[in-house]
């Protein structure tokens, strides 16, 4: 009897079991109906599913009863989850996938900016990029005048672009504006930047329309990140034909603290014996300095990070006045001391909120001395910063914050006047002491509209004690993903700035300078190729502009359009890596004493760059020359009755390098060649006329070429494949 009922309760078991079965079945297609196969689609915490077919159905029996979850899921979509009733009666679904938020492959924010930090964005260049750029000799600025929109300005380090003055362009490091980037100089001779770049681990570079987190740069931002924790721990030594310098990275074994120095120390004087210099140096520029930086993880997502700088310099030298019939020289003397320090905190806050601090002082001071005069100027810059992000959705975000900076500049002057009535000599001094509290808030927001379209919406309300007045510049970008590799972009912005130091320093100092930019562009980047055609038009207004009584106002106005062209390719050619840039523009701007409106004396029309660079693998050595071309700049001669009517011959330089790579035991040495201007080619950047208009004298190069020998050991870093890597 037992047997029977057991089985009769199988047999019960049985039928239930195949009155619970539900087929399930459909079509799984994308938001644009395109069928998707190889999905796969199951119920939640069983083993019933199925994938798609190729023309994206599918069809499976689900023996559960009741509420479940189904589950559909494919690789580059987001997974889709939908309750539904199970009770023996077949169901018909179609999921519709959407597209996955990839870091990987959403489209970025690129109108106006060119990425060189996040190796998940447009990669322009890297630390090695800016170190083997031949024509650069390791400076970034140098390396990145070889990039479209920045100009040929060789009698000066600053950055100009697009139409926009050296001043117009700020250098910020981990947030932190840096006062004085680039090492005193006499106006008319180019000097270096101060950083190396293989202190940062991050580049943007910034020709337009950049974020509302920045302000007080009318044309550009070169916005630099430094490095974290090391990978190890390491030592380098450089020997060259100027100095020498040595440095250390210490990283504790629990690899959560880091803390490193450098020294260096450069002196000309045996380069200057070799290689004859157009002024008659009666000193030959010295620089001394070093830095030092700690790196501290509060947490995984956390760090704070300390950098400091400083350098002492000094050099004199005498030059042929052009005033003087017989002979007489004036004297040029400058004493620069420099200090910069920036400490930074980064945290994240939960989920979503990651917070930024930030801190910097730093104090520039020259001491000039001149045939008549001696001149102290110094600038200090105390600032604070604080920026607060938060996700929303996916990858969406917004972002918070505000900064303040105090900054005091001096200006002090003695010298010796000429009273022509009594034919007597007699001593002045002047003295200008110039402080301003300025303040700013912004915020921003980065709205992804889909994978494809991101909207940026920002902007930044800013305040001078010493303009005495408050300013709001809105901000806007949006980015379309055309393809897998491609995007189209456009921006809009204002930006203020206040006016040049020197009219800081004056009675009456005019009030903010604006520029407004437009800017769309194009690109299609992959792994081994950039292309990028960008336009743009840039209207100024508010310029400084002395009147006719010698008052100064801000009546001034122009404009600088054009187009900015970019190719690089590192495939093509087997162990080569070359870049072709293009810059076309058109400016002209009515300021300062111009009696109407022209083009500057800093613009050139047509400037073009030829970077190429050749790595032989089996001989571990390192080749590359750099060509750049630029046409004719403008220049006033005082003879002629038009104004800024005169233009230099065309600019022209061919920069050769080489390097010789070898790893000996636990030390990887460089063994380094670079020159500038190799054919010698003649290079004017204007003229300066005396005062009787008789004689005038052209401003060129101290000389026609600079020549580089370096060894460069580190010790417990190996930079070989590094050097592989980003050839190939």
């Amino acid at each position: 009897m037992k047997k029977i009922i057991t089985l009769f309760a199988l047999s019960l078991l049985s039928l239930k079991s195949i009155y619970a079965q539900t087929k399930i079945s459909g079509k799984v297609t994308d938001q644009k109906k395109i069928t998707i196969p190889g999905a796969n689609i199951f119920v939640k915490d069983s083993y019933d599913g199925a994938s798609t077919s190729p023309d994206g159905s599918f069809s499976f029996v689900a023996n559960d009863t009741g509420e479940v979850t189904l589950v559909t899921s494919f690789i580059g979509y987001e997974t889709i989850e939908k309750k539904i009733k199970l009770n023996g009666k077949e169901v018909t679904y179609n999921p519709v996938l959407k597209e996955a938020f990839n870091e990987l492959k959403v489209v970025t924010i690129s109108a106006g900016t060119i990425e060189a930090s996040d190796e998940k964005r447009t990669t322009v260049l890297k630390p090695l990029d800016i170190v083997t750029t031949a024509g650069g000799l390791g400076d970034i600025n140098g390396a990145l005048k070889t990039l479209p929109g920045a100009q040929q300005v060789g009698e000066s380090a600053e950055l100009f672009v697009r139409g926009g003055t050296g001043a117009e362009t700020k250098t910020i490091i981990d947030g932190m504006v840096v006062n004085n980037p680039f090492y005193s100089a006499n106006p008319d001779i180019a000097s270096r930047g101060r950083f190396s770049p293989f202190i940062f681990k991050g580049t943007v570079f910034s020709t337009g329309g950049y974020s509302a987190q920045y302000g007080q740069a009318m044309s550009s931002v070169l916005a630099l990140e430094t490095n974290d924790l090391p990978d190890r721990t390491s030592s380098t030594v450089a020997l060259s034909t100027v100095g020498v310098g040595v440095g250390h990275n210490h990283l504790w074994k629990e690899k959560q603290m880091s803390a490193g120095f450098d020294l260096n120390y450069t002196n000309l004087t045996p380069y200057f014996s070799l290689v004859k210099q157009a002024p008659d140096y009666t000193l030959s520029p010295q620089f001394s300095g070093g830095s030092l930086n700690f790196r501290k993880k509060t947490s995984p997502s956390g760090i704070i990070k300390f950098y400091g700088y400083f350098n002492l310099s000094n050099f004199g030298f005498k030059t042929q006045s052009i005033d003087s019939t017989n002979g007489y020289k004036n004297l040029f003397e400058l004493g620069n001391t420099n200090i910069y320090t920036n400490l930074t905190y980064k945290e994240r806050l939960g989920e979503k909120w990651l917070l930024n601090i930030g801190a910097s002082y730093s104090t520039n001071l020259d001491k000039i001395n001149l045939s008549f005069d001696t001149i102290r100027s110094q600038s200090d810059l105390s600032q604070g910063r604080i920026v607060i992000s938060r996700g929303i959705g996916k990858l969406s975000i917004i972002r918070f914050g505000g900064e303040y900076q105090y900054s005091f500049d001096g200006f002090n002057i003695k010298g010796v006047g000429h009273n022509y009535f009594s034919n007597s000599n007699y001593f002045f001094k002047s003295n200008t002491n110039v402080y301003d509290n300025y303040s700013a808030e912004f915020i921003e927001a980065d709205i992804f509209l889909s994978r494809s379209l991101v909207l940026r919406l920002g902007g930044r309300g800013e305040y001078s004690t010493l303009m005495n007045k408050y300013v709001v510049a809105p901000r806007s970008s949006v980015s379309y993903k055309l393809g897998e590799s491609s995007t189209l972009s456009i921006a809009y912005g204002q930006f203020y700035q206040k006016p040049e130091r020197t009219f800081l320093l004056s009675p009456q100092i005019p009030g903010y300078n604006k520029a407004t930019h437009y800017i769309a562009n194009i690109q299609r980047v992959d792994d081994y190729h950039t292309l990028r055609l960008e336009v743009y038009y840039k209207q100024y207004d508010n310029l400084t502009l002395y009147e006719a009584d010698s008052t100064r106002s801000n009546l001034g106005h122009g404009y600088a359009q054009g187009l900015d062209l970019f190719w690089r390719d590192k495939k093509t050619l087997k162990g080569v890596d070359y870049w072709v840039s293009y810059t076309y523009l058109d400016t002209k701007r009515l300021y300062l004493y111009y009696p109407k409106e022209v083009t500057p004396p800093f613009a050139a029309t047509h400037t073009a760059t030829l970077v190429f660079k050749k790595f032989f693998e089996k001989l571990n050595l390192s080749t590359g020359f750099t060509y750049s071309y630029a046409s004719g700049r403008p220049y006033n001669d005082p003879n002629n009755t038009e104004f800024m009517a005169n233009r230099t011959i065309d600019y022209n330089t061919l920069g050769l390098n080489c390097a010789y790579l070898r790893q000996i035991k636990k030390c990887f040495a460089v063994l380094a060649f670079a020159v500038t201007n190799v054919i010698g080619n003649d290079q004017v950047f204007g003229y300066r006329y005396s005062y009787d208009l008789q004689r005038s004298q052209a401003i060129t190069p101290p000389a026609k070429r600079f020549f580089f020998v370096g060894l460069f050991l580190s010790f417990g870093q190996d930079r070989s494949k590094e050097v592989i890597n980003n050839n190939n």
